[in-house]
């Protein structure tokens, strides 16, 4: 069993609003959407560590959005 550690997190009540929203429309908690977020900026780290960009795309050989200034 790996072992957990309990964060508290103090956010603004638009944050608290918007974790609501995400969890409410996706079926899952507040926490649940935290630890996603998490794991999406690992993969945001790991990639800039790496060389590589963060973006958006609609079509797979055309960069629509890239995601600068996270990290």
């Amino acid at each position: 069993m790996l072992d957990k550690v309990r964060l508290n997190l103090q956010v603004s009540s638009e944050l608290n609003n918007v974790l609501e929203k995400i969890a409410d429309s996706s079926g899952s908690t507040k926490t649940d959407v935290i630890r996603q977020a998490l794991a999406l900026m690992k993969v945001a780290y790991n990639a800039k560590k790496n060389g590589k960009h963060l973006g958006l795309v609609a079509d797979a050989d055309k960069l629509d959005t890239e995601i600068i200034g996270l990290l």
